[in-house]
């Protein structure tokens, strides 16, 4: 009889570390990264896109907005490639994602920008015919999108002599 009130205790100790882990694995599936300038964050995406991944990305910049003073977000989809959206999610299914994305962000004050759409990824999202992608913000690189961040602000870069 001890040997199996062990056995229950050992299993719920394990049931609780299993909880802690994907709790983990979830906060380092959508990492949120201040900027270099003020009030913007940049969330990088990595691996495969489901819609749940996608919504728990979302809930996760919400919040950060919501607690936090901020302007514009950066999402780079460079390490996302055509074979990550195909096997999980499909691009019509992101497509309505990204415009619900931007849609909320947009209603809370924010503004969105896009960086490391790859042309086959692009295309593919253009192809999908759920947004219109004519009203979203995309820069080639991360790069780009902070210059023109800096440029609608009016910040500039000044080199210390």
């Amino acid at each position: 009889m001890i040997e199996a009130k062990d056995s229950a205790e050992e299993i719920k100790e394990l049931r609780e570390k299993i909880k802690v882990y994907e709790k983990l694995i979830e906060d380092l599936s959508a990492p949120i990264i201040p900027s270099i300038l003020p009030e913007t964050i940049l969330v990088p995406l990595t691996g495969a896109l489901s819609v749940e991944r996608f919504m728990h990305i979302q809930d996760k910049i919400v919040q950060r907005i919501a607690s936090n003073a901020v302007h514009t977000v950066i999402i780079d989809f460079t390490e996302i490639g055509t074979l990550e959206v195909e096997e999980k999610m499909g691009y019509e299914p992101l497509s309505e994602k990204i415009h619900e994305l931007v849609s909320v962000l947009k209603l809370m004050g924010t503004e969105t920008l896009f960086v490391g759409f790859s042309p086959v990824f692009a295309q593919h999202l253009i192809l999908s015919n759920v947004s219109d992608f004519n009203k979203i913000q995309a820069f080639t690189t991360f790069r780009m999108g902070l210059q023109y961040i800096m440029k609608q602000t009016g910040m500039e870069i000044v080199e210390k002599k």
